[in-house]
């Protein structure tokens, strides 16, 4: 199962990729920006991540689960599973650590999460212009 930030990594390194392709055509993704334009966007950009609050990254995600009781009403025809149960999980060190929460602290760690995944497409589009500045002066090498 792929998760959402497993989802945004692949996108943003098939953007990548697409836009860094030796082609004699402008890639559609990218279409002809001023500098001027560029460096308006680019500002917009900045001030919205100035006005993010804090970013936490991971996912939070509502499961349902089935318990070791062969008798319990989760292994039944059809199953009704035990939950939900609101988890949070990220990336520690390289390995993946997973916490189970309360309604309330799922409710208070939504906007951090959601301030993370925000930060995360500006700082895709700012690479997006960089691009785009990159490829469209003559005096830089091709990207």
């Amino acid at each position: 199962m792929v998760t959402a930030a497993q989802t945004v990594k692949i996108h943003v390194q098939n953007v990548r990729r697409d836009m860094m392709a030796p082609t004699n055509r402008r890639p559609k993704l990218m279409p002809v920006l001023g500098g001027a334009a560029i460096e308006r966007r680019r500002a917009k950009i900045t001030t919205e991540i100035a006005a993010l609050g804090l970013p936490l990254p991971g996912s939070l995600v509502k499961r349902r689960t089935r318990c070791g009781n062969t008798g319990c009403r989760c292994h039944g025809n059809p199953p009704q599973l035990h939950g939900p149960y609101m988890t949070w999980t990220r990336r520690v060190d390289n390995k993946t650590v997973t916490r189970t929460l309360d309604t309330t602290q799922a409710d208070a760690l939504r906007p951090l999460l959601d301030n993370s995944r925000r930060l995360r497409e500006l700082t895709t589009e700012l690479e997006t212009l960089a691009l785009r500045q990159v490829r469209d002066n003559p005096t830089q090498p091709d990207p």
